[in-house]
This record gives structure tokens, C-alpha cells and sequence, in this order.
């Protein structure tokens, strides 16, 4: 049985890759009361639709209390205090939510970093194995080179030589 020969041998990097979204959805399913309350008031108040809904309430307040009844005079305190009432405690509480969705671009960037890490590694033993093919390749043309040298000084000994002899037949006739 022949032994096989290598010039390296490869090291793997202990990386096992992870499905990050996974791993944030269950954490984002086992979060508190207060955090899923939070995550769901941050999707709530980021989406346009309550954004345009907030300024359609405010051009009809300002609208109404212009044209129809004159009950908040300008400028306008009594909606300014109703508008900035909330902002407070929403400001809060969207910022809990910003914090635990983010934990999921945590993970993803974690995950890039260990693959990246992986990647590395795996380039540092290419580069390693290449080196030992070049090595083995220079010792090989070294080999060749030295072969090359003695079978040229074996043809020129060679065409020193005296041409050999011939020997003519004779042949006998009948």
C-alpha cells in the first residue's frame, strides 16, 4: 500500500457559522413584557403611515381651530402641549425598543467577524501551503538542474569519443 505524501496539512479553524436571525428571533420571543411592549411601540412610531397620520391630525387641528371654532388660539399652546405631552415617555420607550432590536445587528456583526476571522485563518494556511509547494518546487528544479549538468558533461565525454569501428562483411561467393 503506498504512503501518501503531502507537503502540508491543513489546520481547520474551529468556526461554526450561525443563522443570526434565528438566534434574534428567539430572543426577541423570550424578551420581557415591557421589551416586547417597547419593540412594538418602535415599529409603530417608525413607520410613515403614523407619521403622515400625526400630520394630517395637526393640519385639521390647525385647520378647524382657524376656520370652524376658534377654541386654541394662535399659537397654538394647547396642541403644542398635547403634541409634546407624549414625547416624553414615547422618546423612552422607543429607545428600549431601538436597543433590543439592535441586539440583532449585534449578532449579525458578530457573526460577520467570526466568519471574516475564519476566512483569515484559512487564507494564512493557503498561503502557508503555497510556500511549501514553492519550496518543494525549487528543490525539485535544483534536482533536475544538477541532472541537466550531468548529462550534458556525459554528451560532450561522449562526443570526444573516437567514432567506433566498423566492420565490413566480407561475403563469399559460390
Amino acid at each position: 500500500m503506498l504512503e501518501k505524501k503531502t507537503l502540508y496539512e491543513h489546520i481547520p479553524h474551529p468556526h461554526f457559522a450561525r443563522n443570526v436571525n434565528r438566534l434574534a428571533k428567539k430572543e426577541q420571543q423570550s424578551a420581557n413584557f415591557n421589551q416586547k411592549i417597547a419593540v412594538g411601540m418602535t415599529k409603530l412610531f417608525s413607520a410613515m403611515p403614523t407619521f403622515w397620520l400625526i400630520l394630517a391630525w395637526i393640519a385639521l387641528w390647525i385647520v378647524i381651530n382657524s376656520r370652524v371654532a376658534h377654541f386654541d388660539p394662535l399659537p397654538f399652546p394647547l396642541l403644542l402641549a398635547l403634541a409634546s405631552i407624549p414625547q416624553l415617555p414615547l422618546m423612552i420607550v422607543i429607545m428600549v425598543g431601538q436597543s433590543v432590536l439592535a441586539r440583532h445587528q449585534e449578532l449579525q456583526a458578530e457573526e460577520q467577524f467570526a466568519t471574516s476571522q475564519h476566512s483569515f485563518h484559512d487564507i494564512e494556511q493557503i498561503v502557508q501551503h503555497l510556500d511549501r509547494q514553492d519550496q518543494e518546487l525549487l528543490k525539485q528544479d535544483d534536482v533536475l538542474s544538477k541532472q541537466n549538468d550531468m548529462m550534458l558533461q556525459i554528451l560532450s565525454r561522449l562526443e570526444q569519443l573516437p567514432p567506433p569501428l566498423t566492420i565490413k562483411k566480407t561475403g563469399a561467393t559460390k
